[in-house]
């Protein structure tokens, strides 16, 4: 704490308790718009793969076409990746004040909370998110890798796992 209730004076509580309030509502307004980025980036993806799917494969102009697509999936998938564990990181650094601050409050339900489910630790009791939600840009880009490899190649993964 920066400051202490005898230096601060007799609204330390009050003021401190104010302070948890507004610092609980940012750390879930972190979460929104954690999960308004991921919604943002499985659309764009789908929408992808659904244009991928829909344009035939076969002359110059739609090699082209799926090279290009490929390539910026795959710098999507990247980015969505980042801002995934860059969200993670914030999250995690706003519990751990959210916790500090609840050391000063007669109550300390998100340490409590955290306490109950093993801190993350036990898959049995809680598994975190972010564990999946880091998975999910990854089978993306994989998708993208594949469509990439097949435009500049002319290589077919449905042939070579059929024809094996």
């Amino acid at each position: 704490m920066t400051c202490s209730p005898e230096d601060y004076g007799e609204n330390y509580k009050a003021h401190l308790l104010e302070q948890y309030k507004l610092y609980v509502e940012m750390a879930d307004r972190v979460s929104a718009r954690r999960q308004n980025a991921n919604s943002f980036f499985l659309s764009v993806n789908t929408a992808i793969i659904a244009l991928v799917s829909y344009v035939n494969f076969g002359s110059k102009t739609t090699i082209n076409f799926y090279w290009f697509t490929s390539l910026t999936g795959i710098v999507l998938c990247f980015i969505w990746y980042r801002l995934v564990r860059s969200y993670k990181d914030l999250n995690s650094a706003k519990f751990k004040v959210v916790h500090e601050l609840e050391k000063e409050l007669p109550a300390a339900p998100y340490d409590l909370e955290w306490e109950k489910v093993g801190k993350g630790k036990n898959p049995k009791l809680y598994l975190p998110f972010t564990h999946i939600e880091k998975i999910i840009p990854w089978v993306f880009l994989m998708f993208h890798v594949l469509v990439f490899v097949r435009s500049i190649s002319g290589f077919s993964i449905i042939k070579w796992i059929v024809y094996k």
